[in-house]
């Protein structure tokens, strides 16, 4: 059994490793990591602490900080490392938490189901707080399946100031502690403490962290761009279970129906954080395929529940193991935009005038007019109009398939940025760049508005 666990975690960590530069010296998988890294640098060349930023909690920008010490300008490839061990440690999580819950055979399936999870190896290659929030979740269900509520409680204060979601994991403590009702007082206390601890600064300036807090909450709420044609939430985010476990997803199903229906110690924690965690996902038009991963834990250990299925169960995931080394050989390519961003730092004048999607690698040297990514319920950007680009004196635009490609899908909702770009399209472009040819990624042009 501890040698089934062991090849478990160096596959896991294989998975994890493989493809970890992708993109670099650019945050090119996500764009959160250039909003989180860089902030983590600063703490420790001169910053100070405080954030001053609050979308996300700073647990993870202390935990990456003590890494960004000698290096000489943010590096993604040192935090992403950290995030990659983080992905790890979550596997191990699972499988104590699948042990403890319904037998060592359920601790390997729940470890086996997170190693090769298509969605958490992909965010375990990338510096956001989606992976590390899970690992803390895993652990802090796992105390609570065991009974050590307090310990639990300040698990879950850690998950907290990793990600906000985090905070759901009262319910689980309220489930099996509400006969020990000065336990569960205590472990919500501690809960506090923990997050505390990871984000002091959100009780230094409460106002700003509301503010920013509910900004990304409204901004969830309201949609992204790329999400238009999803449908309702519950098919949205069922589809991103399924692109990340396969059909073990159906064994997790049927193993929360046996849990509530049997309804002991841990069946009550796994069940109520997985219905309160679904539940907290159905009023969000966004659907992120991160934000399905802290369930992944729980619907692994549920399904290892099913005893009699665990050789079906661990042969299903194959599935998802294919997936990811299918997509770990994708980010073994280079990106388009890396090739691209040199080719425009090479040939465009310095200090040029230039318009760029996000999306796009940042431009050194150049004047550049970030054009507002489009999305549901947000003002259009006025900048996306040729003429008055031109009025503006902007010699050169930057767009990538990364914005452009989602805006078209969705032209009905987007029709000022569809004439953008249409009207760019009856230009020539002075450089284009397409995947193929052992190139990865969106495509990109580069168009000159005036000589």
């Amino acid at each position: 059994m501890w040698l089934a666990l062991a090849a478990i975690l160096v596959l896991a960590a294989v998975l994890r490793l493989v493809g970890i530069r992708y993109g670099l010296p650019f945050a090119l998988l996500d764009p959160d990591e250039a909003s989180i890294v860089p902030r983590a640098w600063r703490m420790v060349h001169g910053g100070g602490l405080d954030p001053r930023w609050f979308d996300y909690p700073s647990g993870l920008m202390y935990v990456l900080a003590p890494f960004q010490a000698w290096e000489r300008e943010p590096s993604y490839l040192a935090a992403r490392l950290v995030v990659a061990a983080f992905g790890v440690g979550a596997v191990a999580g699972s499988w104590w938490l699948g042990r403890v819950a319904y037998g060592r055979r359920a601790g390997l399936v729940a470890a086996a189901a997170l190693a090769v999870c298509a969605t958490h190896v992909a965010y375990s290659h990338i510096a956001v707080t989606d992976v590390p929030l899970t690992a803390a979740i895993a652990v802090s269900l796992a105390l609570a399946v065991t009974g050590r509520l307090e310990w639990a409680g300040l698990a879950a204060g850690v998950a907290t100031g990793f990600k906000y979601p985090g905070v759901l994991l009262a319910v689980p403590l309220a489930a099996v502690g509400f006969r020990e009702l000065r336990r569960l007082a205590v472990s919500y206390g501690l809960l506090v403490v923990g997050f505390a601890v990871t984000s002091p600064f959100v009780f230094v300036h409460p106002r700003e962290a509301w503010a920013d807090a509910s900004r990304v909450n409204r901004l969830a709420r309201a949609g992204w761009l790329g999400f238009e044609h999803d449908g309702s939430a519950p098919v949205a985010f069922t589809h991103r279970l399924w692109s990340g476990l396969g059909p073990v997803l159906l064994i997790a199903a049927a193993g929360l129906v046996l849990a509530l229906w049997r309804r002991r110690r841990a069946d009550l924690v796994l069940a109520s954080f997985t219905l309160a965690y679904g539940l907290s996902l159905l009023p969000l038009h966004a659907h992120f395929s991160r934000y399905v991963l802290p369930l992944v834990p729980a619907l692994g250990a549920l399904a290892g529940r099913l005893r009699a299925l665990v050789p079906l169960t661990l042969a299903l995931l194959v599935v998802p193991l294919v997936w990811s080394i299918r997509d770990d050989r994708v980010l073994t390519r280079r990106d388009t935009r890396v090739s691209a961003h040199a080719w425009i730092q090479s040939h465009l004048p310095p200090g040029a005038a230039v318009a760029a999607d996000s999306s796009t690698p940042p431009l050194q040297g150049l004047g550049v007019l970030p054009l507002a990514l489009p999305g549901p319920g947000r003002p259009s950007d006025p900048n996306r109009d040729v003429a008055r680009l031109r009025r503006q004196g902007i010699r050169y635009v930057v767009v990538t398939g990364a914005v452009e490609d989602r805006v078209l899908a969705a032209a009905s909702d987007y029709p000022r940025e569809t004439s953008f770009l249409h009207a760019l399209e009856r230009r020539r472009p002075v450089y284009r760049i397409a995947p193929g040819h052992g190139l990865v990624g969106p495509w990109l042009r580069v168009y000159r508005l005036y000589p």
